[in-house]
């Protein structure tokens, strides 16, 4: 193996080269991934162009990642040499109150792949044992990809359980907000697409202008502050509103009726990232096709294009875009 590969890495917000790197080295607990295919998503554009809260630089972003293993470290005894895995892009310290609670994803010591250690934009990637997910059989790269986006969508989900029989609305037919109607769709809830974009609406269907109806729960799968507005103003009473889009710049302090909240019994419940066990649930729904995805891939381009790829994503031109290193 040689020992460099090539890799994406950003120096400085707002830019990113192609740059030939060492091969990462390993610890005892980890293993060598050789990358087969890494999803893009608008947070890498977020990383890329805007910075991250959770971003420390240089990095090599990707945190949507599946390939083989190729090496593993001496205490490495669950996973063998050519194994297909997922890699979850956390790491959690297990003993804080987080983490005792099942939600490692808020653990004092969360550390992601392609924010705060280097992630799936290069041929090879360094994972720990403990973040690794065996790909089922019959599921293919490209599938599984899609593991760690639905597994967010799972966890913002599991906050509202049950679904079975709510009224749901999901505003955006980007990649998330299809993984959503999809998920709840699964999980037994009569569920609304809201998609201003015609086209995004003939390919995956929804509804535009909004509906006037009241819904159970109402998830903005969009950044943007109108979205929000309208999922508050479509809201039932008992209903819940679930924060699972992070707002765009400058439009983060929203008015909230505070009496409607009070008066209607309304919850407010935020969601953020996913846990290992949402990536499990993720490869059954896959696996056993309840969460179709094959229809989502838009684009496959070559990591080289990322360039490309990021412009995509910025004009909504596609819908989920894989990278292949």
């Amino acid at each position: 193996m040689n020992e460099t590969m090539t890799a994406v890495m950003v120096k400085e917000v707002g830019s990113f080269e192609i740059v030939s790197t060492e091969v990462p080295s390993l610890l005892e607990d980890e293993v060598l991934v050789e990358v087969a295919v890494t999803g893009l998503c608008r947070t890498d554009l977020k990383i890329i162009e805007e910075g991250h809260r959770d971003l420390v630089l240089p990095r090599i972003p990707g945190e949507e990642v599946v390939g083989r293993i190729i090496r593993k470290g001496s205490a490495v005894a669950g996973f063998s040499i050519g194994q297909s895995v997922y890699v979850y892009p956390g790491t959690w310290c297990g003993v804080c109150p987080a983490c005792r609670q099942g939600a490692e994803n808020l653990c004092r010591d969360m550390r992601i792949m392609g924010f705060h250690r280097h992630g799936g934009f290069a041929q090879w990637v360094a994972a720990p044992e403990k973040s690794l997910i065996p790909i089922p059989e019959g599921l293919t790269w490209e599938e599984a990809v899609f593991a760690e986006p639905l597994s967010c969508c799972l966890n913002a989900l599991e906050k509202a359980d049950p679904l079975q029989g709510k009224k749901v609305a999901v505003w955006g037919s980007g990649p998330a907000g299809i993984l959503l109607c999809r998920a709840a769709r699964a999980a037994g809830a009569e569920v609304r697409s809201i998609e201003p974009d015609p086209v995004r609406r003939k390919k995956f269907g929804g509804c535009w202008p909004v509906p006037d109806e009241r819904f159970d729960l109402c998830v903005p799968a969009v950044g943007r502050a109108l979205a929000y507005e309208e999922a508050l103003s479509h809201l039932a009473p008992n209903g819940c509103l679930l924060v699972f889009s992070g707002l765009s710049r400058g439009a983060e302090n929203l008015p909230l009726d505070f009496n409607r909240v009070h008066y209607l019994e309304q919850k407010i419940i935020g969601a953020y990232g996913c846990c290992f066990r949402h990536g499990r649930q993720a490869l059954d729904l896959l696996a056993d096709g309840r969460v179709p995805v094959k229809d989502l891939i838009s684009h496959t381009l070559p990591l080289r294009d990322l360039r490309q790829g990021l412009d995509l994503v910025k004009e909504r031109a596609g819908v989920k875009i894989l990278l292949i290193p």
